[in-house]
């Protein structure tokens, strides 16, 4: 008997290939560089040479606006506090009740004045945030770092505050 040789056959399996998709150079955008908040020093002084309003300025007038801001708060809940104390002392003499209710009366005057200014410093930090701290909300010229310096809740130039006050005059004698 013929020997039989047992032949493999071939047999190609066909491998699934996964498309890859040529390397090419993709062209990104350029990244923007997040930063972290920026630090001053305790003593930094805003400078006229500096970019007006730049990222410095707005620290700055955050920082001294929120430290003015929490003065405020604590001297009027001390006058709260230390005024309540005193309702307790009624004296029998007409004139020292005179002269109490007199003095309440100024300290309650300055009390609500300075809740007005806590409000005004508010609405400043609300305007540092919105990127229009430092400019003028009738001519949207820049008030100065002078002015700032010595008023921080400034809203208008000299020449534009000078004129509301002289349209208020103007109003208040009709």
């Amino acid at each position: 008997m013929p020997k039989t040789s047992k032949v493999k056959k071939k047999t190609s399996k066909t491998k699934s290939k996964t498309k890859t998709k040529p390397k090419s150079k993709v062209i990104s955008k350029p990244k923007t560089i997040v930063k972290g908040p920026i630090k001053i020093s305790k003593n930094y002084i805003p400078k006229d040479n500096e970019k007006y309003m730049c990222e410095k300025h707005k620290v700055f007038f955050r920082m001294k606006l929120q430290e003015w801001r929490k003065e405020l708060v604590k001297a009027n809940n001390e006058a709260l506090y230390n005024g309540s104390m005193d309702d307790n002392s009624i004296s029998a003499d007409i004139v020292d009740q005179a002269s109490s209710y007199t003095d309440k009366n100024v300290e309650m005057k300055a009390i609500n004045r300075q809740i007005k200014l806590i409000s005004e410093i508010d609405k400043a930090l609300t305007r540092i945030k919105d990127d229009t701290y430092g400019y003028c909300l009738d001519t949207a010229e820049p008030i100065g770092l002078k002015r700032l310096m010595a008023r921080p809740v400034a809203k208008y130039t000299i020449t534009a505050q000078e004129k509301h006050e002289k349209d208020e005059k103007v109003h208040a004698d009709d």
